[in-house]
């Protein structure tokens, strides 16, 4: 048994050679994409961001608060962005669901104008995302007795309506990840999702954000849809008090599908010059 277990002449030598291998093959790895990593580690700071930032949005309110009203406030933060994640999530998943499925090259052969694609995609994802935020929204209440006398449902609705369609422009964007980076993209798109809670204000309200995030927060629906949506739950606002939150979602709407399409479709080209549409890695 003792002879079994002894190394042989050399050995110990050539197992440290390949540890050392194996990680000077990691390292190498990671400079190869070296960006990515950067990116990821955004990722993690923002998080780590977020969840710092909601005690400084408890030292804001002034340490005193109205329980039902601040849990309402994280309630709607967390369904909402519950909501926009799925949209985001489903376009951004477009092209790595294909390729796990094996369909790829029949997705993108198809006699299907690829505006029509996304979009139905898109229309997916908003109906599969209201599902999901109704039952979330109703077992929460219900389990926090949560009381909200002055809600006006239908502007919320309107006003999720119109900021469905940035999410959509935005999902479309982050959807070209997969093609031009099959390795890594996905996750990306995920790190993406993680700079918007950061600055969106989801469960804190973006004035405790430093001041370049507060302007950064000036770009994302998310921001206007979260404090509109707040304001018609809470307060009762309808549709008419809501125009401040609801023409920046309109303009960005506007401009991000458009946008999307025209950005998806450059890494559709790219992905079958460079032979990346069916790869997995």
């Amino acid at each position: 048994m003792s002879r079994l277990m002894e190394a042989p002449p050399g050995g110990f030598r050539d197992e440290l050679t390949g540890l050392v291998g194996v990680v000077e093959r990691n390292v190498y790895l990671v400079k190869r994409y070296l960006w990515w990593e950067v990116a990821f580690l955004l990722w993690t700071v923002a998080n780590s961001f977020t969840v710092v930032l909601i005690a400084k949005g408890v030292e804001a309110a002034g340490g005193r608060l109205d329980v039902n009203r601040e849990t309402t406030v994280l309630l709607i933060g967390a369904v909402v962005w519950a909501y926009l994640r799925v949209i985001f999530e489903v376009l951004t998943e477009t092209v790595q669901w294909e390729r796990w499925e094996g369909t790829i090259e029949y997705t993108f052969m198809a006699p299907l104008a690829r505006p029509v694609h996304l979009l139905g995609m898109g229309v997916f994802a908003v109906c599969f995302g209201l599902v999901r935020a109704a039952a979330i929204f109703v077992v929460m209440v219900f389990a926090f007795h949560l009381v909200m006398p002055h809600a006006n449902l239908a502007a919320a609705l309107v006003l999720l309506g119109v900021a469905s369609l940035s999410f959509i422009g935005l999902g479309m964007m982050s959807a070209v990840l997969p093609l031009i980076s099959p390795e890594k993209g996905t996750q990306l798109g995920f790190m993406a999702q993680g700079l918007l809670l950061a600055v969106s204000g989801v469960y804190y309200d973006v004035a405790v954000l430093p001041a370049p995030l507060r302007a950064v927060a000036r770009l994302s629906p998310a921001t206007y849809t979260l404090d509109g949506i707040r304001s018609s739950i809470i307060g009762g606002t309808g549709v008419g008090g809501l125009w401040h939150d609801l023409w920046p979602l309109v303009v960005i709407g506007a401009v991000s599908i458009p946008l999307g399409l025209w950005v998806f479709h450059q890494g559709e080209v790219h992905a079958k010059r460079h032979g990346k549409l069916k790869r997995s890695g």
